[in-house]
């Protein structure tokens, strides 16, 4: 008798678990007999899926990566890059409130080891490629490679921050769009743009 095909919605209740056991424990709490149990299956099934807990911990990670790229996938592009930079930053905060236990696990867990942190960068460098559009498109100022980097991680920060507060509980989810309108138009004009221009755009990328 063959054995029988692993079962991917069983894979994915054990990632769920995991990411739900991680935010909340950490990562000591994470064992077989736990995870199983909050998963509904058997420790057999743990170990069917993956060879032990550090790698269900970058399965976590990985399944949070991966529904950030898809969400930033979906997000349609436009004529104004600003715009587009707006609606990737909405894309980041619907997913970072949806998904709370991976987001943890993506932002506020440093990665197991070296092999997982690419994750992270293929996620920031699509950031990067953003505002770069912005600058190509003379909305921003010319800006060498480090003040690009720079701009990236400040936009990177404020977005990451607001999600942080409101799954910490710290700041009310309809607070969330109207501050990240507001810090994002300052910052672009900041970045050279005008503020008619940025509060149009920002206007436009968040519908």
């Amino acid at each position: 008798m063959s054995p029988r095909p692993a079962d991917p919605a069983v894979r994915g209740r054990l990632v769920e678990a995991a990411a739900r056991i991680l935010a909340g424990e950490g990562p000591h709490a994470l064992t077989a007999r736990r995870l199983a149990g909050e998963a509904g299956t058997s420790t057999m099934a743990v170990y069917t899926y993956f060879g032990g807990m550090e790698e269900v911990r970058g399965a976590v990670r990985q399944e949070g990566f991966a529904r950030l790229a898809a969400d930033l996938d979906a997000t349609p592009t436009s004529d104004d890059p600003v715009a587009d930079l707006v609606a990737a930053g909405r894309a980041y905060l619907s997913n970072g409130l949806a998904n709370p236990h991976l987001y943890r696990a993506m932002f506020l867990e440093r990665p197991i080891d070296d092999a997982a942190a690419p994750e992270g960068e293929a996620a920031f460098q699509r950031l990067v490629e953003a505002v770069r559009r912005c600058v190509d498109a003379g909305r921003f100022e010319p800006v060498d490679p480090m003040g690009l980097l720079g701009w990236s991680v400040q936009l990177w920060t404020m977005r990451h921050g607001l999600v942080s507060l409101a799954i910490a509980g710290l700041l009310p989810l309809e607070h969330v769009p109207l501050h990240f309108a507001d810090m994002s138009t300052r910052l672009f004009v900041g970045y050279g743009d005008s503020r008619e221009a940025a509060r149009r755009s920002v206007e436009q990328g968040m519908r």
